[in-house]
């Protein structure tokens, strides 16, 4: 039995290696592998001793010779194969061992790996026969078999072609991106490119499986920390997600988003985390019940404190936690999944699954409302404008049709996923109460009748904000101007389905 081994990274290399010597397979090397085990005394042989050609072009051809693929791809079923084997001066090569260089990393066209793939994908495809192994931590399983039946069974053969394939699509994949120069371009298909990541307690409800599958690229999910409380759930992550996203648009460092159902049903800016958390709470506390709370910054002992002190949410998020903080959620919140996550990078695409095929945007970006002006004769106030900036943030986070009413930087009525705009409005004023007074609003789009806008001015709303786009946007203006409050109209249209 042979063994070629050509590999990057070299954890338990050797081990592996000594372990193969012991069981009397003949050792196979090229380059960088070759030294390694030359320099630990495990004897091999070297590929260039194989091929009859040392290596051409700076290391960029080492394997790529009849001798090596040959010796992988050939059929021991067919004498044919066997006798091309035989003319050749090779004995069939049973496993390869190989992973790639780590592209992703330093991404550069000599990392470009082309030997490495070849050889994966040739024993990959006879399965049958080899066993390619590209993941270190197959190494004992490998060796467990060898040890056991002097070979590697059919299954495990199989299940590491699999690997191999999924791991070479991936690869090709970083490099494709890599070179997609024009980024308006519409997104390739090699940009759907995912891996298995982790088996989920269940879907969105306990008789759906789910899974988590990451994005070979930067993701925010790619390793969080799970500190405290019970394995996280399809939902926890879905609205986790949400909230986690929202809280580091807003403006601000003190800032609290809960979310519920994916929408948020709490937000608010203020002078410390534990003042933010309770006027968030406050927005809607029968909602919050069971939510996901998402904190800008670190939480310390105080606002733990804070948090037992109102009803249990489901999942905390934050950037940290204080020790302090741990004890204090630990003794008393054992069932509250605690994370930690690093900051959102930006994204330029989103995905939904519609009846077998792929809906593919780009991601939603909420202008500034810094240099937007009344159209009614009501001009608007400094604090005003603050305000105004976080309601168009939370709109925009908000499932359609969506309106927020923002007072003194929080969040104080949300009326969301509603079919009418108007039942949108007379929701987020009715959770507003006396808040409302004063305040500003945000629509997610514009306003087809002035129902809606007069269901605001009407629970003391001084300001809204609303893109346009209706054929009624002059009479609109209008009834704002008689209403006398601002009026804002926005650039962009904010949907969220």
């Amino acid at each position: 039995m042979r063994a070629l081994i050509s590999v990057y990274d070299k954890t338990g290399l050797l081990d592996f290696a000594q372990a193969l010597q012991t069981l009397g397979v003949e050792i196979v090397a090229s380059g960088g592998t070759a030294s390694e085990l030359e320099k630990n005394g495990v004897q091999h042989q070297k590929v260039e001793d194989l091929t009859g050609f040392a290596e051409l072009l700076d290391g960029r051809v080492k394997t790529l010779h009849p001798k090596v693929h040959g010796a992988i791809l050939a059929d021991r079923s067919k004498e044919s194969h066997l006798k091309d084997l035989s003319f050749l001066g090779v004995d069939p090569i049973d496993i390869v061992v190989c992973n790639l260089y780590p592209f992703s990393s330093n991404p550069s066209v000599e990392l470009i790996d082309i030997g490495g793939p070849a050889m994966l994908r040739a024993a990959a495809k006879n399965f049958a026969y080899v066993a390619a192994v590209v993941d270190p931590s197959d190494y004992p399983a490998v060796l467990e078999e060898l040890g056991r039946d002097r070979a590697v069974s059919f299954r495990t053969r199989k299940y590491l072609a699999h690997k191999v394939f999924d791991h070479t699509s991936r690869y090709d994949y970083l490099v494709a991106s890599w070179l997609q120069e024009n980024a308006d371009d519409r997104p390739l298909a090699s940009d759907f490119n995912f891996s298995f990541q982790k088996e989920l307690k269940y879907g969105e409800n306990p008789h759906q499986r789910g899974y988590l599958y990451q994005d070979e690229g930067d993701s925010v999910w790619k390793d969080p920390k799970w500190i405290l409380g019970p394995e996280p759930s399809y939902l926890n992550i879905f609205d986790s997600d949400a909230a986690w996203t929202l809280v580091n648009s807003v403006d601000g460092d003190n800032a609290v988003v809960i979310v519920k159902h994916a929408n948020p049903c709490g937000v608010a800016v203020a002078n410390s985390l534990v003042e933010a958390y309770e006027k968030a709470f406050d927005c809607d506390p029968i909602s919050a019940f069971g939510g996901v709370v998402a904190f800008k910054g670190e939480v310390d002992a105080d606002l733990a404190e804070a948090i037992l002190s109102r009803p249990k949410a489901d999942v905390l998020i934050a950037p940290s936690y204080s020790e302090a903080a741990l004890e204090v959620l630990s003794s008393k919140r054992k069932n509250t999944r605690v994370v930690a996550l690093d900051r959102p990078r930006k994204r330029r695409w989103s995905f939904r699954s519609v009846g077998g095929s792929l809906l593919v945007q780009e991601i939603d970006s909420v202008e500034s409302v810094e240099r937007l002006i009344s159209v009614t004769s009501r001009q608007l106030l400094d604090n005003e404008i603050e305000n105004l900036d976080l309601a168009w943030k939370v709109c925009a986070a908000t499932s359609s049709n969506a309106i927020v009413v923002v007072n003194d930087k929080a969040a104080v009525g949300i009326g969301c996923g509603q079919q009418n705009r108007v039942d949108s409005a007379r929701l987020a004023v009715a959770r507003a109460g006396e808040a409302a007074k004063g305040a500003v609003a945000a629509s997610d789009a514009f306003f087809p009748f002035p129902d809606g806008l007069e269901t605001l001015a009407s629970a003391g709303v001084s300001v809204v904000i609303a893109p346009s786009g209706s054929i009624r946007d002059q009479d609109i203006a209008a009834r704002a101007e008689e209403l006398g409050i601002s009026f804002i109209f926005a650039a962009n249209r904010h949907f969220r389905h």
